[in-house]
Formats: structure tokens, C-alpha cells, sequence
């Protein structure tokens, strides 16, 4: 249940109408409660407050707050549009979430909804005494959280869509969904055998795109339900198509068993895109296309793979770490079978692009090698074996590809470290 709901919260994240919208409403509702301070008594006690400073002061940040709100959506969407053209299309979801941009807006669009609301009230003479001044103090607390909001915003719009700033948005994201899978390598199930192909009654789905999500509890349940063993072939990330199997059925005494599988497909959450949350795979890819742009030749900026690749470090490094027993799950669902996440495959994700396009510059080459040893001294034998493999690749590309000598030795003396193991 809590992963689906933070699945579900992140995707109302990143619907930018959302947040702006419930500020509206209960900016609108606090118009309305003033009234419930409005009381002869209070009145009083308050110090008086003239109709027309509240009418001027709401005049002026009606017309104020509806350009800066403008102002606002416009700088968003150009910062948008610089992290997908800059880094990659598949950030946008992270940078469109991204929580200091949509509170401005929601204050910006709030304020002015209330300043709205607030002078159509005071021209129809709905407050008394008290009410006034409540709703004086109120629109300076408004008008000063505004302001503070803006000078802040106006920092943080610098830096939102560039490319630094998205890079770390998606190393977050990466690292916030490896975690996750440390904690879970199952995602709660068992671990599945390894084997070349499971065998029982395949599940499909009629959708067509990625996993993004997979209900474990529900197939706990269909499990106990039919009596059956559930074995998960497709983790968050996989392809779904006609004739890739979800996952494979089998009773208890592991025979093929024939049973409706339309409930264990429902618990396959299946969309056109990838996800960060449920992903690790995502986050690796996406910084690898970040390389790979910076690589081409229409950029031609090494610094950035290059930077990327220590990203790639620190999150292997993160990887590898043994996970305490304070952080780790149990496997709550002993009839779920899922395979763990393949270090190799990661490997691949990460630094496969890095390597063929970073071929011909010595200088990614290098610190390619150097990213690569220092993963191969990690306590982790399948971590040490991926990255040897991918020391030799790389030594292999950049030897087709550089043609001084002292260049190819340059690399050579990096990746003997493969040689030597």
C-alpha cells in the first residue's frame, strides 16, 4: 500500500494544474472564514482599519500577482524545454516535479485568487470592524510570503532546466530507487530461481508498454487464492508486448495449472514510460543518454560524461553497500517469486554508451578506466566481474578508434587492472 501510494503522489507531482488549483480553493475558503472572527466584541478591540487602504492594497497585488504569475509559467516552461533539449526528454518528469517551482506558482496564483475574492467581499460590505483588520493582517502576511517566495523562486528558476541542476535531479531519483531496491531486492517476494525459463502457465497482458509498477500483495493474494506459485519474469522497466510473458503460474506441487489470469495481470501497472520510483535501471539510462548527448559531435562536451561517469561511481558505490538489517525488508510474500536485479545488466545501461561514444577522447576514455577499477575493488564479486568486462570493452573501442600511440598507451596502462584479475 505504500508504494502505491507514493506511485500515486509522484504522478500528481508531476501535474502541474494540481497544486495551483488547491491553493486557489483554499485561498477562495479563507476569504469566507475571516467572517467567523467579524464579531462585535473584537471589533472593539482592534485597531480601525479604512475601507479604501484594504481596496487599494488588494487592487495593487490583483494586477501585480496575475503578471508575476505569468512570468512565472513562462520562465517554467522555458526551463522545461532547456532540460529536455540540453539533457534528455526522459528528465522532464523530474523537472516538472520539482516542488520549489510549483509552490511559487500555487503562492503567485493563490494570492491572486485571494485578493480576488477578498475585494469583491469588501465591495459588498461583507466584513465589519474586526473583519477588516483580520483581513488586513492577513493580505500583509500574504503580500510578505509573496514576496519572500519570489526573491527565493527567482534563485532557484536560474538553476532549474540546466544541465547541472538536471543531472542531479535524475542521480537523486536513481539513488532514491536503488535504495529502495536494496532494502527490497525482491520487492518483497522471494527470489526466484535462476534458471533459463520458468515453467508453468504464462501470464500476459493486453497492454502494451512498461511496467511501471507491480502489486506484490495482490499477487500474494491470487496466489493464496488459487493455491498456486506466482514466478514475476517482468520487472518495473520491462517491455510489456504480445507474447512477453508478465510471469508463470504453477501449483504448489510446481505442475502447470490452468487458471484465469486476467486478476494476476491487473496487478501489473503498465504504461507508455519508464519510471524513476520502482526503476534503478531508469535513473542509469538516463544519465547515460545525458552522456551520450554530450558526446556527439553537435555538442562535443566531455566534461559532462565525464562528470557523469563518477555519478555512476557513487551510485554502483551506493549499490554495494550491505544493507543493515534495520533496512532491509522481509519477504512478507512467500508464494511471489522475483529475480533480483542483474549487476551486469546495470552495467550495461550505464556505461555501454559512455564507452562507444566517449571512444575517440582519451580523456573520457581515462576516466572511464578509473571509474571502472574503482567499482572492480568493491566487495562485490558479480560488481568486480561487470566491471572488468567493461574495462576490456572499452579498452577494445578506444583501440579502433584512437590513433596516436601515446594516446592508446595512455589508456592501456589504465585498464591493465582488467588484465591483472
Amino acid at each position: 500500500m505504500g508504494d502505491r501510494l507514493r506511485f500515486f503522489f509522484n504522478r500528481i507531482r508531476e501535474r502541474l494544474w494540481i497544486k495551483p488549483l488547491v491553493v486557489s480553493v483554499l485561498s477562495a475558503v479563507t476569504v469566507f472564514l475571516i467572517k467567523m472572527v467579524d464579531t462585535e466584541a473584537l471589533g472593539e478591540l482592534v485597531p480601525t482599519v479604512s475601507e479604501q487602504s484594504i481596496k487599494t492594497l488588494l487592487t495593487i497585488i490583483t494586477g501585480s500577482m496575475l503578471m508575476i504569475a505569468t512570468f512565472a509559467v513562462g520562465s517554467m516552461v522555458s526551463a522545461y524545454a532547456s532540460a529536455s533539449n540540453n539533457a534528455t526528454p526522459r528528465s522532464f518528469s523530474l523537472i516538472i516535479a520539482d516542488d520549489g517551482s510549483q509552490n511559487a506558482l500555487s503562492t503567485f496564483i493563490g494570492t491572486f485568487i485571494y485578493s480576488v475574492v477578498a475585494l469583491i467581499a469588501m465591495e459588498n460590505g461583507y466584513y465589519g470592524e474586526a473583519g477588516r483588520f483580520a483581513l488586513f493582517v492577513l493580505t500583509l502576511l500574504a503580500l510578505t510570503i509573496v514576496i519572500v517566495t519570489f526573491v527565493r523562486w527567482v534563485d532557484r528558476i536560474a538553476r532549474l532546466g540546466r544541465l547541472k541542476g538536471t543531472i542531479e535531479k535524475v542521480e537523486e531519483a536513481a539513488a532514491a530507487a536503488i535504495q529502495r531496491r536494496r532494502s527490497a531486492p525482491t520487492l518483497g517476494g522471494v527470489p526466484a530461481p535462476r534458471q533459463a525459463e520458468p515453467e508453468g502457465q504464462a501470464v500476459y497482458s493486453d497492454a502494451i508498454g512498461y511496467v511501471q509498477q507491480i502489486d506484490i500483495a495482490a499477487l500474494q493474494r491470487c496466489a493464496e487464492k488459487l493455491k498456486v506459485h506466482i514466478t514475476v519474469t517482468a520487472l518495473p522497466g520491462a517491455f510489456s508486448a504480445p507474447g512477453r510473458a508478465l510471469a508463470f503460474i504453477t501449483s504448489d506441487a510446481n505442475d502447470v495449472v490452468a487458471v484465469d489470469t486476467q486478476s494476476i495481470s491487473e496487478a501489473f501497472l503498465i504504461g507508455d514510460d519508464r519510471k524513476f520510483e520502482e526503476d534503478p535501471r531508469f535513473g542509469l539510462v538516463v544519465l547515460s543518454e545525458i552522456a551520450g548527448r554530450a558526446l556527439s559531435p553537435a555538442v562535443n562536451d566531455p566534461g559532462t560524461a565525464i562528470y557523469i561517469v563518477g555519478v555512476f561511481v557513487r551510485l554502483f558505490a551506493q549499490w554495494s553497500k550491505p544493507v543493515a538489517d534495520s533496512e532491509s525488508d522481509s519477504c512478507e510474500y512467500d508464494r511471489v517469486a522475483v529475480p533480483e536485479l542483474s549487476v551486469h545488466d546495470m552495467f550495461d545501461d550505464a556505461f555501454t554508451a559512455i564507452a562507444r561514444d566517449g571512444a575517440g577522447a582519451v580523456e573520457v576514455t581515462g576516466r572511464l578506466q578509473k571509474g571502472l577499477a574503482s567499482l572492480a575493488t568493491l566487495d562485490d564479486v558479480a560488481m568486480r566481474d561487470a566491471a572488468l568486462r567493461h574495462s576490456r570493452m572499452a579498452l577494445a573501442r578506444a583501440e579502433s578508434v584512437l590513433r596516436l600511440s601515446e594516446d592508446l598507451q595512455t589508456v592501456r596502462s589504465l585498464a591493465s587492472f582488467a588484465n591483472e584479475r
